[in-house]
């Protein structure tokens, strides 16, 4: 395949600006002609004056936004959800300007049933390409093209974490081809370790490296000092590691620029939720999602349910229980009873094979229906579609003493589902590691939300529904 692999260098990465940009180009212009198709029956382009002005408009600021900061960034590890988001987010931009064009220049011969059907099909063209763009990435990188050979500096947990990151997947495009370190920790570090500080500059005049990483603590500035003029001498990108866990936990920190940006200050963690627009977002879908639900499926599922329940056991319908919520304030989280009533409800957890769960209540666990109720909490406020799953009052208590960073789960509102259960931490927690997983999903989550996050989560718990999971019960 020798154009395949022409056009798979690693240089090409250099020209995939002007290749999104083109072909951006070309599918808005694609979009600009089937709206006329849309809405008028043919492809004439010149109804009116103001129809030109808007056309010209819709490709200028297209154009300035893609060259806008970081719009065409692609970064090798990067979720196709990430890229998406950034691409919904000029396109909303442009969306609000151009309305703003057409009203104040008092185009009213524009049609604005063309101009939805323009965006409609723009969007689907836009997110279409993106998609395959980055499948059409993966495949020549999983083929052996357009990789990059990778040294690790740092023989340690930080540099074992970094190769497993750039190893996770071979269509990331990296290859890592060992650590160099005096001193090596055997307990972390599984790839092979090529040399010691002294044998990095002979490897690299032998060996064509096109990144280092360099995962070493700040008390060895000098040799970083010298790995830094090394990569400069042998055309290597160079790439820091900072050691943030001397300050913090955190998974994922936010450094902000100061007096002019000269002054770094590194912040505990980034939080998309405490943007007031990414609120809003979320709590506009989260009351449109919950009433779609309620009237949809929950008018006709609670008679059904009410009746299972009350010919099963005598009790309630609905089981209402204390529970952790935002900023660790509790509420009455809402569910169908799918237990005998009992005294241990609020203090000890549904186990397998329990003897407290009624038959339908088994089958209510077994495909979520128990949950149902909460979209009830959902429309209150107090909880949301997608979060962290809210704790029994005494867990979070409990939990709290043994893993530290236990309450940042509480930064958000609690949800229906969320990152930790559609990742197998849902049901019972035996051992304190699979609450720790389950945190650490959920602080993943608070850090990286999205839009397009929630829309994936969503979709594979109703896969997961469909498919059944082993830890319902």
């Amino acid at each position: 395949m020798p154009i395949l692999k022409t056009l798979a260098t690693y240089r090409f990465s250099r020209y995939y600006k002007i290749v999104f940009l083109v072909c951006d180009i070309f599918l808005l212009n694609v979009a600009i002609a089937l709206s006329f198709w849309f809405r008028y029956g043919d492809l004439y382009l010149e109804y009116f004056r103001g129809d030109k002005a808007v056309s010209l408009l819709l490709n200028v600021f297209w154009i300035m936004l893609l060259l806008y900061k970081d719009s065409y960034r692609i970064i090798r590890t990067e979720p196709i959800e990430a890229i998406l988001y950034r691409t919904i987010r000029l396109l909303m931009i442009q969306i609000a300007v151009v309305a703003i064009f057409i009203n104040v220049m008092k185009y009213e011969e524009v049609s604005r049933l063309r101009m939805v059907f323009f965006y409609a099909t723009f969007f689907v063209l836009l997110v279409s390409f993106r998609i395959l763009f980055m499948k059409f990435l993966k495949f020549i990188r999983s083929r052996g093209y357009n990789f990059r050979k990778v040294v690790i500096v740092g023989a340690n947990a930080m540099g074992e974490r970094m190769n497993r990151i750039l190893s996770k997947d071979l269509t990331y495009g990296y290859r890592v081809m060992g650590f160099f370190d005096d001193t090596v920790d055997s307990a972390e570090v599984k790839d092979p370790v090529l040399g010691t500080f002294e044998d990095v500059e002979p490897y690299l005049a032998k060996n064509k490296i096109d990144e280092m990483y360099v995962a070493l603590h700040i008390s060895q500035l000098e040799i970083i000092n010298k790995l830094t003029a090394l990569c400069e001498r042998y055309m290597v990108r160079i790439r820091y590691i900072p050691d943030f866990q001397q300050y913090t936990k955190a998974n994922r920190v936010e450094v902000a620029f100061y007096g002019n940006g000269n002054i770094p200050v590194l912040m505990l963690r980034k939080e998309p939720l405490e943007l007031s627009l990414n609120r809003i977002l979320k709590r506009l879908f989260d009351i449109g999602f919950s009433i779609v639900v309620i009237v949809l499926v929950f008018s006709w599922l609670f008679p059904i349910v009410f009746l299972a329940i009350k010919l099963n056991s005598s009790g309630p319908i609905f089981f209402a229980q204390k529970r952790s919520g935002r900023n660790n304030e509790s509420f009455y989280c809402l569910k169908f009873r799918t237990m005998y009533v009992n005294d241990q409800a609020d203090a000890l957890q549904a186990t397998q094979n329990d003897s407290r769960i009624t038959k339908v209540g088994a089958f209510l666990r077994k495909t979520s229906l128990d949950e149902f109720p909460q979209f009830i909490n959902v429309l209150m406020g107090n909880m949301t579609v997608v979060g962290p799953r809210p704790h029994m009052l005494s867990h979070t208590e409990h939990y709290s003493e043994l893993i530290d960073n236990f309450l940042v789960r509480h930064y958000a509102k609690p949800g229906i589902t969320g990152w930790a259960q559609v990742n197998g931490y849902r049901g019972e927690t035996k051992e304190l590691a699979d609450m720790e997983g389950r945190v650490e999903y959920d602080i993943w989550y608070i850090e990286n939300w999205s839009f397009l996050l929630d829309m994936k989560i969503i979709w594979k718990t109703v896969m997961n529904i469909f498919q059944g999971e082993k830890n319902a019960f």
